[in-house]
């Protein structure tokens, strides 16, 4: 294919745009597979002990999953638009590969989690809790599927197989086992479902340590904080091995995106880089902190392992360095502050500690957004590094872009800049807002913009001075 002549400018700001919608968008899916499952994990509990506070706990959070639901839905429509205006080389050239990828999930997941999301939602007094609890691990069973198929279609991407690109620049299936299965896809989709239950965790734990830190003894809040760094404690280990083996396998399948990754400009036994500034021009890390030989015997777990580095391709094949290089190394450090977080919850679990340590309780809310983050960042170190290619190795960046100008990219980025500040900046405002008032037991938990309610006959909750809570 002949590359589309536009700005170079108006291609990064292409690029930019679509980064910033994804990087919002991606939290709430991400949030949705790990709340979904938490609430089937709350309910499973209430049945299995008839305790009621797993069943306070659920009604609480199935209303903000509701809302974050609602909020990943609406994201997720603006970057289809945003594709076809933006990136119409890419529609046209992948479209026989994504457009099919991108039907199945419809088919298996988005009518899956539809089509129960109203009994979950509503339906706990209708139906009966056998099979409500189904529709439950419907829904969760139904992002995770929603999860899979988009991370096929990406992985696709980052190691193309099963297809070949025609004539007419267009892709052309020969295998959909292959295509689905791509041999990034087991490794990313590990990883990623992990991530987002971490997330989810930490956004738990940060919102019930808020809540003790205002009631120390609200039962509901103690348990879903107890929960949440149970979760995160046993977790994070298997995510940080998770994470290495994701490593090796870039590592075979695209040598240059880890040589950018590690800092690596020159091939031979490498030093693990745990700071520098990879400087293009000189191809040089500049001002490097490093270990010798730690590098080598974390990619081949040889001492004197040979690893490639970017020396070994051409320049205008590099990946994006400085983004690629700090994107990952704020991922990995998010992690190992994780590790600690969790290490630090044994800890004052055992000293007995754990409920009553408040520097701990502002530590959890301090922690709450990282796992937000640390997904953006390894998304980013995932899309920066497959650069300059939207199929790596196969169709450059430069083929995918619309032919627009720069001052059609740019308009289109500061509306997009504008609604999204206005629109989810409400709904992102409301949320924390419920995720900030405190459950009550035998109810879902007041609405923010409501009177609190108290305790009435039967397990009711009413508004104060009325004559059932008067009696």
């Amino acid at each position: 294919m002949t590359p589309i002549v536009i700005s170079p400018l108006a291609i990064e700001l292409a690029r930019a745009q679509f980064g910033f919608t994804i990087a919002f968008h991606i939290m709430f899916p991400a949030f949705s597979i790990g709340l979904a499952s938490y609430l089937a994990v709350l309910e499973g509990a209430w049945i299995f002990t008839q305790k009621s506070i797993y069943l306070d706990a659920f009604k609480y959070w199935l209303k903000i999953f509701a809302v974050v639901f609602a909020i990943g839905v609406v994201s997720g429509l603006v970057m289809a638009y945003e594709i076809g205006t933006n990136w119409s080389g890419y529609s046209n050239s992948v479209g026989p590969i994504l457009g099919p990828l991108l039907a199945w999930e419809t088919l298996t997941a988005f009518f899956l989690e539809a089509g129960f999301l109203g009994i979950m939602l509503f339906g706990l007094e209708r139906v009966g809790k056998t099979l409500h609890f189904a529709a439950t691990l419907a829904v969760a069973i139904g992002t995770i599927i929603s999860a899979s198929w988009i991370l096929a279609a990406n992985s696709w991407m980052q190691t193309p197989a099963g297809a070949v690109m025609g004539a007419d620049g267009k892709f052309v299936p020969q295998n959909w086992f292959e295509i689905i299965f791509n041999p990034s896809f087991p490794y990313r989709w590990v990883h990623m479902v992990i991530a987002a239950y971490l997330a989810t965790a930490l956004t738990v734990g940060a919102a019930s340590a808020w809540q003790l830190l205002h009631n120390n003894k609200n039962k509901v809040s103690r348990l879903t904080f107890s929960m949440a760094l149970w979760m995160i404690a046993l977790v994070i280990p298997v995510q940080i091995m998770a994470g290495d083996t994701q490593g090796d396998n870039t590592l075979a399948y695209q040598p240059a995106k880890l040589a950018a990754i590690e800092g690596d400009f020159h091939t031979g036994v490498q030093p693990l880089n745990l700071f520098g500034w990879p400087d293009r021009k000189t191809g040089e890390l500049l001002y490097p902190i490093a270990i010798p030989h730690l590098g080598s015997l974390i990619l081949t777990h040889k001492w004197n392992g040979v690893v490639q580095g970017l020396d070994a391709f051409p320049k205008k094949n590099w990946p994006v360095l400085d983004v690629t290089f700090w994107s990952f190394r704020i991922m990995v450090g998010l992690g190992f502050a994780m590790l600690g977080y969790g290490l630090l919850s044994f800890y004052l679990r055992a000293r007995k500690q754990f409920y009553e340590s408040r520097w701990f309780q502002w530590l959890a809310v301090a922690m709450g957004p990282t796992g937000f983050i640390a997904i953006v960042m390894g998304w980013t170190t995932t899309e920066t590094g497959r650069q300059p290619w939207s199929v790596y190795g196969l169709l450059r960046t430069s083929q995918s872009v619309s032919p627009l100008t720069l001052s059609e990219v740019a308009a289109s980025f500061a509306i997009i800049i504008v609604l999204y500040g206005i629109v989810f900046g409400s709904g992102l405002r409301y949320l924390l807002k419920l995720m900030a008032t405190e459950p009550h037991i035998g109810e879902t938990g007041p609405s923010p913009d409501l009177p609190l309610r108290t305790h009435g006959p039967q397990g009711l909750y009413t508004e104060p001075g009325s004559p059932v809570a008067a009696e």
